[in-house]
């Protein structure tokens, strides 16, 4: 008590009050400045991500994709035609898995294994003979990650 009387006369205490204060504004400052850091930051990743084309979001999120580019009709037969596809390593290791494929395989084979599955599927589904001659598949890599099947 008599400590806590002596350090107030003579403003010892304002000045171990004036510590504690501007220590724990200090601490704030600290805080919000991690705060603000850290919101540029997700910012600036939201920015960069927005940037980024799906594929490449995609694949920086460590997911599979694939999509159709475009496709092509032979005006003199519409029976013939061709997809251009484009996919990342992610849907490759995906078809792996699901047994369309396998190490050393090239990736447009491995593709175009899943592709001829999906169309017979397709057939079967609308109560089409999926073994029916239709032709060949023909699979032209264009680039890496990228083909026409037609």
């Amino acid at each position: 008590m008599l400590k806590k009387f002596i350090k107030k006369i003579t403003g010892i205490q304002a000045i171990e009050d004036m510590k504690i204060q501007a220590e724990a504004e200090a601490v704030k400052a600290v805080k919000e400045t991690a705060i603000a850091k850290a919101e540029a930051e997700a910012a600036k990743l939201a920015e960069e991500t927005a940037k980024l084309s799906p594929k490449e979001r995609a694949t920086a999120q460590g997911m599979p994709y694939v999509t159709v580019l475009d496709t092509h009709v032979n005006k003199d037969n519409v029976r013939n035609g061709f997809f251009e596809l484009d996919w990342n390593d992610h849907f490759i290791v995906q078809l792996k898995q699901a047994g369309y494929g396998f190490d050393g395989d090239p990736d447009e084979e491995i593709v175009d294994r899943w592709f001829r599955d999906l169309a017979s599927n397709m057939l079967a589904e609308a109560g089409l003979d999926p073994a029916r001659p239709a032709g060949y598949i023909n699979v032209v890599p264009i680039a890496k990650g990228k083909s026409e099947v037609s």
